[in-house]
């Protein structure tokens, strides 16, 4: 999140200095532009009646396109965001499958493996997609872990030859269908394990981006400036942060009966006292920007836990009564895989919040991201996106236009948000604690 924020900046500054990596940029933009013209000929002389003197001209015209695709300068920048496109793809291709896929895939119900199409649609269709988008990015991992250089051929191959990496995405997928439900079902229960360390990434990441958000308008440079900013955003935040309570208890707790729902919502608002007075205290005194977008996450995250809850009328209010089907869950729908998405990306190139020795100044020739790690939270964020597509649960199809619902689903959720709240804590705190370690070590 925070580098997503931060990449327009990063190009302004290194503007004067960068020149490898803008012609770098701009050459592999060039290279994907000559790619679609290629493309475009190809369509055009298959179209057209096929002679000897016009295949001769078609194989001129492949050797030459593909040098040019195959050689022209990377492009980092560009890759990652073809990689995210791969990315959406592959989850909407999943929900066709899980949604539409009776109607649109009668055909594989042929196939001896899907049993029917049984084991082919619903769930275990979301996890045969999501399987060969895994093993694609682990594969990927495997090729580009370690890169440093932008000219190390590793780096060539996560930036360039497009055309045979889509091939590959494409084949893993299709293979997945060939696959026993055994093996399919095994995945399901490994990719729980994945979505989780995708969650703690995230977390992580938002954490670091509340800090350094929080560290950029308190700095000596922006503090006096930025002072009205300062309180405007932390009211702002305080009043998200207790409007979004208000609205939970009115929407899911509206009787006594709800105490599920009442503890949840009541236990975030103790969360949020407590991060808030942990960090003003004196000698934390972390200010109240940084509880304020923190208690903003917190309550968000408990909206989406009580939003996962299958329907009981007892405990929803009217705005929730009638959700199944209609034009507010298409567009939360929508939002959620938005969200997924860049979450995703987000968590890809903010490598560095991860890298827990000291980070040495980069140099122009350096990779502008981890492509190892970035690959890595691809792999998991596809496990989980599948995880939301079925609830967490193997067996359970879930309703059209529906995403994330499940009493498996609202205690992840919940989980993650009392995990997040308690790795705040102790960021704040950590460096107190470790101070009073090292002088007690320091006076014995």
């Amino acid at each position: 999140m925070k580098a997503m924020l931060g990449d327009q900046v990063a190009e302004g500054t290194n503007h004067g200095d960068g020149g490898r990596r803008a012609a770098t940029s701009s050459e592999g933009s060039a290279g994907v532009g000559r790619c679609k013209a290629f493309m475009a000929s190809c369509c055009t002389y298959i179209c057209s009646k096929l002679n000897a003197e016009t295949a001769r001209h078609v194989y001129g015209l492949m050797a030459k396109y593909l040098r040019i695709c195959l050689y022209s300068k990377p492009s980092p920048t560009m890759a990652r965001y073809l990689y995210s496109m791969m990315f959406v793809v592959t989850n909407l291709i999943a929900w066709i499958v899980r949604d539409y896929g009776r109607g649109l895939l009668s055909d594989l119900s042929k196939l001896k493996v899907c049993g029917g199409g049984g084991y082919c649609l619903g769930a275990e269709g979301v996890l045969r997609v999501s399987l060969g988008s895994v093993i694609f990015f682990f594969m990927m991992l495997l090729l580009t872990v370690g890169t440093i250089k932008l000219d190390d051929p590793r780096g060539t191959w996560h930036c360039s030859w497009w055309s045979a990496k889509i091939l590959l995405w494409f084949v893993l997928t299709l293979l997945q269908f060939l696959a026993p439900s055994d093996w399919i079902q095994l995945y399901g229960r490994l990719a729980h394990w994945g979505a989780g360390v995708f969650l703690v990434i995230q977390l992580f990441s938002v954490i670091s981006f509340i800090s350094w958000f929080n560290n950029c308008m308190r700095s000596d440079k922006h503090k006096k400036m930025c002072r009205l900013q300062i309180l405007y955003i932390s009211i702002a935040a305080y009043a998200a942060t207790f409007l979004g309570i208000v609205l939970m208890y009115v929407w899911y707790a509206p009787t006594s009966s709800c105490k599920t729902n009442i503890f949840l919502i009541t236990w975030t608002l103790v969360l949020i006292i407590i991060i808030t007075w942990v960090s003003i205290h004196p000698k934390v005194n972390a200010g109240l920007i940084n509880p304020g977008l923190m208690g903003m996450y917190l309550v968000f995250m408990c909206w989406c836990a009580a939003r996962s809850e299958p329907p009981t009328p007892n405990c929803i209010g009217k705005s929730e009564a009638n959700r199944s089907g209609d034009s507010l869950t298409i567009i939360s729908f929508i939002i959620a895989f938005i969200a997924i998405a860049i979450a995703t990306f987000s968590a890809g190139i903010d490598y560095k919040t991860f890298r827990f020795r000291k980070v040495e100044p980069q140099s122009e020739d350096n990779v502008p991201y981890g492509y190892g790690f970035f690959h890595f939270v691809f792999a998991i964020g596809t496990m989980y996106s599948a995880m939301l597509l079925i609830g967490w649960n193997v067996h359970q199809t879930l309703e059209k236009w529906t995403i994330d619902v499940g009493w498996t689903s609202t205690w992840v959720r919940v989980l993650n948000e009392w995990l997040a709240a308690g790795v705040y804590v102790w960021m704040l705190i950590a460096p107190l604690v470790w101070k009073n370690r090292l002088s007690l070590q320091t006076s014995s």
